[in-house]
């Protein structure tokens, strides 16, 4: 790497700043809506560029203003009913953690050349290194504090990409290490001025292509099912208004078109039922007269109290029977379904926290129900984010996974169609059919390639019956576990604090050389040559 050609991609702090805000609005043009999935790795290279030859500090100011850009841009569905204070806090928090890793990046950047002075170490370790920053940044922030938030996710830009089938194969954390590897290398291929244009453009697209070459995970049914999903379009939002038991008839009423249908089993979303059938009669009622006239379980969520304790709670129920089986909620939403320390956060926004009347407690039962034989995996909303989740119900051998979802609080925003790809993912990951339903959109049935089988329309009542596979598969990524995880942060991190650790003994001996005595009055010839290379900018050389 040649130090004056290099340092042509360096620019002044302000201009950093304005790259990095425009790289976080373009990462996040990658996600649904706009679903422009290669705008990812552009949209990584450019928070890369911004951190070129930047200290720690530096790096720290254009990390923050990078994750605030994107943050504020990706999750600005949460203003509709909400307001500004719940953005702004949630988007801060995330910006935090991305200024933390771009910030241990710009250290890579900046020594990593130097401490791996080959072209292998420069394009292979570099890229590498800085990937494995990026998956341990988005590790940490997916669980850590409050259970994490797993949004937002770089791999979450690539449902519809021809990438996606690469889930399957490294997991979703794999996905985000091989987008940030690819623009990692794409900035380091720049910084390569000794090489031709042209080979450096043919090695960014033989990476690229090597990704593209490999096949999807072959996924094996073993089985089918036959089931009904529907969709009860009812506000059944936080600031709606409407009478007890109105969203239950809804769905009910959206069942209807169902009838008549030999089927095995039938799904409706989160919070379907607004009034508990496990303790209230005519809710019971009207759940065994649905199970009963299809002659077949249903599948329903509710919010369920035990023991003084409520919970978000999906229930398997059978006419006579009542519930046979239930799963609470394992992920529910911090400041949404619960206020943790809630005697600390309240005097900061008493009003906007008193609007969760009541904390949802974390529930600790198996997320997978036995419907007649058939092992179906349930995530209620949140959860279908949560890595360990997803592998407790392949673990626990489920052939399918019901994601039951309310998103009535965000209207018409992106925030539906952003649970959506992360659905559409889960499905191949896990080798699963993943049945995504909400109470008021979007509905969808995906197979496990990733296709779309069936769908619904927003706001609006409807059914979908469809006969899709079951699957034992066990793909790489589920076989692998979080372990793969672990590996690619360890990476980082570990390439981290060599770099840190060779710029620091850097420092000390100039530092050393500095403050040696020197002959006769004379500067040494070796002093001559360092004192030359220092002028030039570069770094001193080794004694």
């Amino acid at each position: 790497m040649n130090p004056e050609a290099a340092r042509q991609l360096n620019m002044p702090l302000w201009a950093s700043l304005l790259v990095a805000a425009g790289a976080g609005a373009i990462l996040d043009g990658a996600f649904p809506d706009q679903n422009v999935w290669f705008l990812a790795p552009i949209g990584v290279g450019l928070m890369l560029v911004a951190v070129l030859d930047r200290g720690p500090w530096a790096g720290l100011l254009v990390g923050f203003v990078g994750g605030l850009s994107f943050w504020l841009t990706h999750i600005n569905w949460l203003t509709l009913y909400l307001g500004p204070v719940p953005w702004l806090a949630l988007a801060g928090l995330e910006s935090i953690f991305f200024a933390v890793g771009l910030s241990l990046t710009a250290v890579v950047l900046r020594h990593g050349p130097r401490l791996w002075p080959t072209p292998l170490g420069r394009l292979g370790m570099v890229p590498l290194v800085v990937a494995g920053l990026w998956t341990g940044r988005e590790a940490i922030s997916a669980v850590w504090p409050y259970g994490g938030f797993s949004w937002g996710r770089l791999a979450m830009s690539q449902s519809e990409s021809p990438l996606n089938s690469l889930v399957a194969w490294v997991g979703m954390s794999g996905l985000g290490f091989l987008l940030a590897w690819l623009a990692a290398l794409a900035v380091q291929l720049m910084r390569e001025w000794g090489v031709p244009t042209r080979t450096r453009a043919l090695l960014a697209a033989v990476a690229v292509a090597l990704l593209l070459a490999i096949p999807a995970w072959p996924t094996v049914p073993s089985g089918t099912t036959r089931l009904a999903a529907v969709q009860g379009a009812s506000d059944a939002g936080l600031f709606a208004e409407y009478t007890p038991g109105e969203i239950l008839n809804d769905h009910t009423q959206a069942t209807r078109p169902v009838i008549g249908e030999d089927i095995d089993f039938i799904v409706w979303p989160e919070n379907a039922s607004d009034i508990d059938p496990t303790r209230f009669r005519e809710a019971a009622a009207v759940a065994d007269s649905v199970s009963e006239t299809l002659d077949a379980p249903l599948v329903v969520g509710t919010i369920t109290e035990r023991d003084n304790t409520f919970y978000n709670t999906s229930l398997l129920w059978e006419a006579g029977k009542g519930a046979v089986d239930w799963y609470d909620k394992v992920h529910p939403v911090p400041f949404a379904e619960y206020v943790p320390d809630r005697a600390f956060w309240r005097p900061f926004a008493p009003e906007l926290f008193d609007l969760v009347t009541r904390d949802y407690a974390i529930g600790t039962r198996s997320n997978v129900f036995d419907i007649d034989g058939i092992l179906a995996g349930v995530a209620i909303c949140f959860d279908i984010a949560d890595d360990q989740l997803i592998h407790e119900m392949v673990d626990r051998r489920a052939g399918i996974i019901l994601a039951q979802t309310n998103n009535a609080d965000f209207g018409h925003t992106d925030e539906s169609v952003q649970q959506l790809a992360i659905a559409r993912l889960r499905a191949i990951e896990a080798g699963r059919t993943v049945v995504n339903i909400s109470t008021v959109g979007t509905s969808a049935i995906i197979t496990p390639d990733g296709a779309t089988v069936a769908q619904l329309r927003t706001w609006e009542p409807g059914a979908m019956v469809e006969t899709v596979p079951l699957s034992s598969t066990v793909t790489p990524a589920m076989a692998a576990g979080r372990g793969l995880e672990w590996l690619l942060s360890g990476i980082g991190l570990a390439g981290f604090a060599l770099c840190a650790l060779w710029a620091r003994r850097r420092a000390a001996q100039s530092v050393g050389n500095m403050g040696r005595p020197r002959e006769n009055g004379n500067i040494g010839q070796g002093d001559r040559g360092r004192g030359d290379v220092r002028q030039r900018g570069e770094e001193p050389k080794s004694t």
